[in-house]
């Protein structure tokens, strides 16, 4: 894998599974206090992940490489951004979703429409973020053996290659 796909693989998965767990936390679409406090237990047991998957766990289940760093980027990042995603949901204006559902929609068009056109914005700035620190964190990961921007980082330090330490370094401030 190249450097930035890591990150960004790993920044996709944990989208598409915090939405679940997302709608699970947020207490206007999932009234069911077991299933809330469910899925606040999972956003605290991603939230402090990273370190422990990516060193340990990671590298000794599927061994040092990119498939450790990008599933111990996506399990970290599930905990940031389903809380996020659910604070986002409970901010939403009843409104829409009142009438919605008072003129008989299902839980899906109520989901895509009334709570949807409200959040995305929040969505996909949670996203952009999490993305962006998902790159600084794989620099740290890839420096223990979990692949990412940190092997070449870690590469070019131990060959004293300052050249390319610079240019590595540069990349993750750009990107």
């Amino acid at each position: 894998m190249r450097p930035c796909t890591s990150q960004t693989l790993g920044t996709i998965i944990a989208l598409g599974m915090a939405v679940p767990v997302g709608l699970l936390a947020a207490r206007n679409v999932t009234p069911s206090t077991p299933l809330n406090l469910f899925a606040k237990f999972i956003f605290v047991t991603s939230a402090r992940s990273t370190r422990w998957y990516g060193r340990y766990c990671s590298s000794r289940f599927f061994g040092p490489g990119p498939l450790a760093g990008t599933l111990a980027i996506a399990f970290r990042s599930i905990g940031f951004t389903g809380k996020l995603f659910a604070e986002a949901l409970e901010e939403v204006n009843a409104g829409s979703v009142e009438a919605l559902s008072a003129a008989g929609a299902s839980k899906t068009s109520i989901l895509l429409m009334g709570f949807w056109p409200q959040v995305r914005p929040s969505y996909w700035s949670i996203a952009l973020f999490r993305w962006d620190i998902n790159i600084r964190e794989s620099a740290i990961l890839g420096i223990v053996g979990a692949g990412g921007v940190g092997v070449a980082l870690d590469t070019a330090l131990n060959l004293l290659y300052w050249d390319q330490v610079a240019v590595v370094l540069i990349a993750i401030f750009v990107v």
